[in-house]
This record gives structure tokens, C-alpha cells and sequence, in this order.
């Protein structure tokens, strides 16, 4: 019975010196609370630790929002810890909008973090907007020549369009395109060169911040530099198009045209065979008018004697027989 006793006084005494452990490792905390008026028990840091809550970190946020004048109660405070959020943020983004006159709530504060918003740099630029530079951005006036365009764009961050409000690509990007169309709808591009901020009027007055979760207070020109002459090189590209059309159509004719040569040529061979052919026949036809009695022995030579006078006249003359054949 002695032995029960003394297992079960043993179990008490571990379980006493862990229960010692865990309130020695939370009075520091428990007593920065107490003194700050936070109001966070001992049994509370307790139950942080065992739900796997950072109790320093709620413990500072709660003494912080108390001594803003902003209270925000430790269940708040963990559930938004559980929740993957931020507390420390949002618990200064509450302060550094009451403290700027900006109507922000916990819940909402906390909500803004969760969407992945940086909710105390949101408030910071509320109070203090926030410049943005965009890259070149390069468009052509109605003369051909490019412009590349730098602006600057000042923005307030919009509280109430955090949640589900586009960002700054989104209003680069808006931005960009509105220089475009503002220098394409340009004569020249010497009205640009002269008057830049027809641009930044032109692009403020379209309502680009519609849907973001910013207000664009305004939209600086900080440089304007002449590129290239686009229509002049898209001029130079068509006349080089032309060029090569034009040739390829000069090389088709040229090669039909000798296409037709050399029929030309294959017919006049078929013709020359064809005469070669004839003349052939001619001995033959005379032997068979010989024998046949058509022609006679005396017709033949007086045939033979004008041949003969016509060969020596050619020669005298000075024209060959190709000559005449040709003429």
C-alpha cells in the first residue's frame, strides 16, 4: 500500500514540476501583460502554447493595440494567427489608420491581410502615395516617327478595393497602353515634343484606375525620346517587296519567252528535216517519171543546163545559195 502511495506522490510531483515549468516559462509573459493592462492569464498562455499559438507574439500585439486605445480581444488575436495571418501587422495597420483618421477595423484589417495584401503598407499609402516608374514604353504618331515615353504615376492605396482590386501591373500596364493610344492619335510627332502633357491629360482623364486597388492622383511625363522612323523602314520594307515581286515576275516572262524559242527552234528543225525529206524524194520522183515516159531524157538535161546557169549567176552575182535561201 506504502508503494501505491509512493508511485502516486511521484506522478503528482512530475506533473507539479511541468505545471512549475510551463508557469515559470509564461510569467515573464503573464506579467508583462498584467502591468500593461492587457488582461492575458496565465492559463490562457497555457492553452497558446498547447494549441500551437506564439504566445509572445499575441501578447505583444495585445499590449499594443491596449495601449493605442484600440483593445482588440485574444481570441481575435489567435484566430487570425490559426489562420495563417499576420497579427502584428494588422494590428499596427489598425493603429496607423485610426492615428490617420482612416475608418479600419480589425476584421477588416484582417481580411485584407488574408488576401494577401500587405494591409500596413496599404495604410502607409493612404497617408503617403506612392510613385510608381514605368519602363519605356515606345508608340508611333500618324508621321512615322517613335516616340519612347517614361512616366511616373503617383497612387493612393484605396482601402475599401484592397480585396479584390488589381494591382500595380495592372495599372502599369493601363498606363502604358494609354500612352500608346495618345501618341498613335498624334499628327506629328513634334505635337508630343512640344506639348508632353497632352499625354498625362489625355491618359488621367480615361479612368484607369477603375477597378485596381489604387486612386491615381496623377500622371507624370519624365521623359520623352525620338526612336526610330517607323513608316520611313515599313516604306523602304514595302518598295523592297515591290522590288522582289517585280523580279520574279520579269524572271517568269524571260523564262516563257525562251520556252517559246526553243519551240520556235524545235519547230523550225522539224521543218528543215521535213524539206531535207522532200528533196530527198525529188530524185526518186524524177526516176519514176523517167521510166514512166512522163519525163523525157532531153526535159531532164534542159533542167540540169538551167541548174547549172543558175549556180554560175548566183556565183557571179556574189550570193550564196544560203543567202537566197535566207532572203
Amino acid at each position: 500500500m506504502s508503494q501505491i502511495y509512493l508511485v502516486g506522490a511521484l506522478i503528482l510531483a512530475v506533473v507539479a514540476i511541468i505545471l512549475f515549468y510551463f508557469i515559470a516559462s509564461f510569467f515573464g509573459l503573464w506579467l508583462q501583460a498584467l502591468f500593461s493592462k492587457a488582461n492575458v492569464g496565465i492559463f490562457q498562455l497555457l492553452g497558446m502554447r498547447l494549441r500551437k499559438v506564439n504566445p509572445r507574439m499575441i501578447v505583444e500585439s495585445r499590449i499594443l493595440s491596449v495601449k493605442a486605445g484600440i483593445p482588440v480581444e485574444t481570441n481575435l488575436l489567435e484566430a487570425h494567427y490559426l489562420s495563417g495571418g499576420n497579427v502584428l501587422r494588422v494590428v499596427q495597420a489598425v493603429i496607423a489608420a485610426n492615428k490617420a483618421n482612416i475608418t479600419l477595423s480589425f476584421a477588416e484589417s484582417a481580411a485584407i491581410d488574408l488576401a494577401g495584401r500587405n494591409v500596413l503598407e496599404a495604410v502607409q499609402m493612404s497617408v503617403n502615395p506612392k510613385v510608381i516608374t514605368t519602363p519605356k514604353v515606345s508608340a508611333v504618331a500618324l508621321d512615322g516617327i517613335q516616340l519612347q515615353a517614361v512616366t511616373r504615376i503617383t497612387v493612393r492605396a484605396s482601402i475599401r478595393k484592397l480585396v479584390g482590386g488589381a494591382g500595380e501591373e495592372t495599372v502599369i500596364a493601363r498606363v502604358g497602353e494609354g500612352i500608346v493610344s495618345s501618341i498613335g492619335s498624334a499628327k506629328t510627332h513634334k505635337e508630343v515634343l512640344e506639348n508632353p502633357n497632352m499625354i498625362s491629360k489625355k491618359v488621367l482623364a480615361s479612368g484607369l484606375d477603375a477597378g485596381t486597388a489604387f486612386e491615381i492622383l496623377s500622371i507624370d511625363i519624365a521623359d520623352v525620346d525620338v526612336g526610330h522612323n517607323i513608316g520611313a523602314i515599313l516604306e523602304t520594307d514595302r518598295a523592297e517587296a515591290d522590288k522582289k515581286i517585280a523580279q520574279a515576275k520579269a524572271e517568269e516572262r524571260r523564262a516563257m519567252a525562251a520556252a517559246a524559242e526553243q519551240e520556235m527552234k524545235a519547230r523550225v528543225v522539224e521543218m528543215q528535216a521535213k524539206v531535207v525529206e522532200a528533196e530527198a524524194q525529188v530524185p526518186l520522183a524524177m526516176a519514176e517519171a523517167l521510166r514512166s515516159g512522163k519525163l523525157g531524157v532531153m526535159d531532164y538535161y534542159n533542167l540540169q543546163n538551167i541548174k547549172a546557169d543558175t549556180q554560175m549567176r548566183t556565183q557571179i552575182s556574189g550570193v550564196s545559195e544560203n543567202d537566197l535561201e535566207h532572203k
